[in-house]
């Protein structure tokens, strides 16, 4: 596909990065390398995560016709793409919510683990892992109830807990995470295809590694509880305290002879979009995958680089591209009476609407000050930003020009976490729709 005109079309222009980031990281073009041979007895598909749906449907559409497929995978509500013309149905799909775990995803839940129950040496499990899936996969351990987790799973996504701490923490509180689900499917042979979402790539965070080993312990989880001020019931704690939720760890017998692929990654699509980029005649500049922080602040270090190459042409020359993946965090800030309202909300001390990429586009305009030639797309690659129907947003240099028109002062809706409410009027919102597959944020500067 031909790039737009990066000069007269910004928008359009970074948004064919995004596709191509996007389009990069699909089961279906990274699926075939990673299957392996049907085995003696049994296949039994299982997975969970924001790509479950697409990455099914990619091992129905490879896997031989005339050998036996079964099985059940997990996804985020209207996750399940459209099903190609012709290919049959053989592993069964189910919805759940995300970020929060629902009664959905617990039964479905259950349901896996009981599916790779009785499997012998020929009978081979098929995992597929993708982000979300920490949510979606959701089966509390000993003395928590779905309501307990829930909560702790709703305190650790406002703390601002990197999704390392928070996917510990939920290893720890679970029965299926943290490699307890490769060690109920033994003695069958179990090969785990991943999109990875996380930085480091490292697949014992990636839905907190359901059937990879886990070098992290209780006491890490009790520490990053105690951390953030997130409460757990008495009995919980007591069995933290004394390793009684104690995960598998690396070298467990129960991994021998396992196979972990790691099908996409969010540097493979950030180097797709650079490619694009280049074929359209700009110099290209990958920052890193691995990016964290608080969402706002890497905005204002993205600004701070954008404004020194636009004024100085350093570090570097312009016009440019400039990249970066990873995994920022929002941390929720109580919404207190009295607090600028912006379009006639009501001081309700709620929360604004928006989510990470959001959040950094807000980072970002307020330190770009309107700075000229800067454009900046932010998105999800899964086309959903928290919880809202935006994947992102969209940055000009007349940003704030159009907001203040608008009677919209930036700082209140950074104060309550509103980048929803800030980008929607002027129509800057990224609207994608899911789509069905996960390598994390996605960022973008074009300086002219």
């Amino acid at each position: 596909m031909t790039a737009p005109d990066p000069a007269t079309h910004p928008r359009q222009f970074l948004e064919h990065l995004y596709n191509a980031a996007v389009t990069r990281a699909m089961p279906l073009h990274n699926t075939a390398a990673c299957l392996p041979p049907p085995p003696k007895g049994r296949t039994i598909v299982i997975g969970a995560g924001k790509a479950g749906g697409s990455m099914a449907q990619a091992v129905e559409a490879l896997w031989p016709a005339d050998a036996p497929l079964e099985g059940l995978v997990v996804t985020r509500y209207h996750h399940i793409p459209p099903r190609p013309e012709g290919l049959p149905q053989r592993i069964e799909m189910v919805e759940a919510a995300h970020p929060v775990p629902d009664a959905a995803g617990l039964a479905a839940s259950q349901r896996i683990l009981a599916m790779v129950q009785g499997l012998t040496r020929d009978d081979l499990v098929l995992c597929l892992i993708s982000g979300g899936g920490s949510a979606l996969l959701t089966l509390p351990a000993e003395g928590l109830s779905l309501e307990d987790k829930q909560r702790i799973n709703k305190a650790l996504l406002n703390s601002g807990a990197n999704i390392g701490e928070m996917n510990c923490v939920r290893k720890h509180l679970s029965r299926i995470k943290g490699g307890r689900l490769a060690a109920a499917c033994a003695p069958a042979r179990v090969v785990t295809l991943t999109i990875s979402d996380v930085p480091g790539d490292d697949p014992s965070i990636i839905a907190s590694g359901p059937t990879v080993p886990d070098a992290s312990s209780c006491a890490d989880a009790l520490a990053i509880l105690k951390r953030y001020g997130i409460d757990v019931p008495a009995d919980v704690l007591s069995q933290l305290e004394s390793g009684a939720l104690e995960t598998p760890k690396p070298g467990d017998p129960a991994f021998d002879g396992h196979e972990v692929h790691m099908m996409a990654t969010p540097q493979q699509s950030l180097e797709a979009a650079a490619a694009a980029a280049r074929a359209a005649g700009l110099e290209a500049h990958i920052l890193s995958d691995e990016m964290e922080g608080e969402s706002r602040e890497v905005g204002k270090v993205h600004a701070a680089l954008a404004r020194a190459v636009a004024l100085r042409g350093q570090p570097f020359s312009k016009p440019c591209v400039i990249l970066s993946g990873g995994e920022t965090t929002v941390t929720v800030r109580p919404r207190q009476a009295g607090d600028a309202k912006g379009r006639g909300e009501s001081n309700e001390g709620r929360p604004g609407r928006g989510g990470r990429a959001g959040e950094f586009c807000l980072g970002l305009a307020l330190a770009l000050q309107g700075q000229s030639g800067v454009y900046a797309l932010a998105a999800d690659t899964d086309g959903i930003d928290g919880v809202e129907d935006n994947a992102g947003a969209f940055v000009a240099p007349d940003t704030l020009q159009r907001a203040t028109a608008q009677g919209m002062k930036i700082n209140g809706f950074l104060d309550r976490n509103d980048a929803y409410g800030y980008f929607e009027p002027l129509g800057d919102l990224v609207i994608t729709g899911p789509t069905h597959t996960n390598v994390n944020d996605f960022r973008a500067l074009l300086i002219l």
